[in-house]
């Protein structure tokens, strides 16, 4: 296995993983901010961006993929962040891993299982043509009928590349197998080890559902050193929505 990655500055290694359909290019800007203190990765997780594509995904396989990444890099300890389902892979990380983690990050997700959500998006990209996509354009129109949000149809459109056999378009991630493998996205957290009890910062975006009263207490089950910060004007997204303030934290956190 061997992750796609881009990597800036020096220091002390910080590892960064995406979401569900993200690329690491979704986090670049706040990596080269990072990178005036840190030697930062940037990391495309397994089916997603350049990295390889699989039938299977899980956790522990992520988990797997990062040590190996690790290893790969000569990086023995990190600090490792992760939003989302990337938050969950270093959750998961630390917990089979716990003597290659320095410092914790995971942003806007808890350790337990999700409802879902993503069933709208994944049928409206599964239907969409891409054989016979002209541009952009034409992908967004068809998107909108059933994603009514621009920002997320934008942030879907990044994945979209050239396929130079046919002259239209092909997703960079595995999309067959994230469909398929969907209830292993949303699924809890289980490591080797039933606690992380490293340095650990939760950071949870204000106008989001996804840490609640009941979430708090899974983390301080799993993580019980972990503090828990709110970026009041944020949802989900606390990197794109306010990258000043997450960047804040971190880098308080980290320093």
């Amino acid at each position: 296995m061997e992750l796609n990655y881009k990597a800036f500055g020096q220091g002390e290694p910080l590892i960064i993983l995406h979401g569900l359909f993200g690329t690491l290019d979704n986090w670049q800007t706040i990596a080269k901010q990072l990178a005036e203190h840190f030697s930062v990765f940037i990391v495309d997780q397994r089916n997603h961006g350049r990295s390889p594509h699989l039938p299977e995904i899980s956790y522990r396989l992520m988990a797997e993929d990062l040590q190996h990444f690790m290893e790969q890099q000569w990086v023995h300890r990190a600090h490792i962040l992760g939003h989302s389902m990337g938050g969950k892979t270093a959750m998961q990380f630390a917990l089979d891993y716990p003597d290659m983690v320095d410092r914790l990050v995971v942003v806007d997700i808890a350790p337990g299982a999700n409802e879902g959500g993503h069933e709208t998006i994944f049928s409206a990209m599964l239907d969409l043509d891409l054989t016979n996509t002209e541009n952009r354009t034409q992908a967004d129109e068809e998107l909108k009928r059933r994603i009514p949000e621009y920002g997320v149809r934008q942030f879907l459109l990044k994945n979209l590349s050239r396929d130079k056999a046919t002259g239209g378009y092909r997703w960079k991630m595995n999309l067959t197998a994230l469909h398929k493998q969907y209830h292993e996205i949303l699924a809890a957290v289980s490591g080797h080890e039933e606690q992380f009890d490293g340095p650990t910062l939760f950071i949870r975006g204000g106008k989001s559902d996804y840490i609640g009263s009941p979430e708090e207490q899974q983390i301080a089950t799993m993580f019980p050193t972990a503090e828990l910060k709110t970026v009041a004007s944020a949802g989900h997204w606390v990197h794109a929505e306010a990258p000043k303030e997450l960047l804040e934290l971190v880098l308080a956190f980290l320093r």
